[in-house]
């Protein structure tokens, strides 16, 4: 017979069961490519568990090629490299077969560089997001890095490349300025010469680069699961460095 001056104690609850993971999204390249456009949040969220880099960025310098190779049929690219080089006062004592010379030079140059810094970009590019995800506490590794700034540079660059084609197309040769063939910033519509320091400063306010922050400021969140606010202050702390190293050399050395 039990002591009626017992406390009855209830029986422990049983132990919860761990709440279970959330599913991981699967998307397939084709997938991705189309979806960034449209749900990006979901992109990454893919991109998270399977980071994929590679068909978008041969993507990228596939656009990349085709405006430089639309470039030089629509542009007198050696007559560009000229009036360049009679602006700059470092030419001056260059004679006429030296200066045929540079603009030969010049022009394969221009030809070859331009896919090879976007090859450059993107494996800097995924560098600099590992060190600011690390900079603030978060971990990430290279491959995603590259993931999110392939993904978040991809629409800017599938529009810029639209627009490119229709200012190349649409001008009559003499007008195209081969340095402004994007007209989604103020800077595309000063006279450079007069204020190269303005003109590059405006020109960093630009429609497409600040969309494609925007998709890296997601990016960031979904695949490095920080913040809201620290991908935000990465994405937009990186464009002022590059704002102010950039207008500083406009300032020192002109456009």
């Amino acid at each position: 017979m039990s002591d009626p001056n017992q406390v009855f104690q209830a029986p422990p609850p049983p132990p919860f069961a761990p709440t279970p993971p959330p599913p991981e999204v699967e998307m397939s390249t084709p997938r991705t490519l189309t979806a960034i456009f449209f749900e990006p949040g979901r992109v990454f969220e893919a991109l998270r568990s399977r980071p994929r880099f590679l068909t978008a960025g041969i993507i990228m310098l596939l656009l990349t090629i085709g405006v430089t190779v639309a470039l030089f049929q629509r542009v007198d690219m050696g007559e560009f490299i000229r009036q360049e080089m009679d602006r700059s006062p470092r030419n001056a004592q260059m004679g006429p077969e030296q200066k045929e010379m540079a603009v030969k030079i010049g022009k394969i140059v221009g030809a070859v560089i331009v896919p090879v810094i976007v090859v450059v970009e993107i494996a800097a590019g995924g560098a600099i997001y590992l060190l600011a995800v690390m900079a603030f506490g978060g971990t990430i590794a290279y491959k995603k890095a590259l993931a999110v700034w392939v993904y978040s540079s991809l629409p800017p660059a599938v529009l810029g490349t639209i627009v490119a084609l229709l200012v190349l197309f649409l001008k009559t040769p003499d007008t195209i300025d081969p340095k402004h063939l994007l007209v989604t910033n103020p800077g595309a519509f000063m006279n450079p010469e007069a204020s190269p320091a303005l003109t590059t400063l405006l020109s960093q306010f630009d429609i497409l680069r600040f969309y494609g922050m925007f998709l890296a400021a997601i990016g960031l969140r979904k695949v490095a699961k920080i913040s809201s606010g620290s991908a935000s202050t990465i994405v937009i702390g990186l464009w002022l460095i590059f704002v102010i190293l950039s207008v500083a050399k406009a300032a020192i050395f002109g456009n």
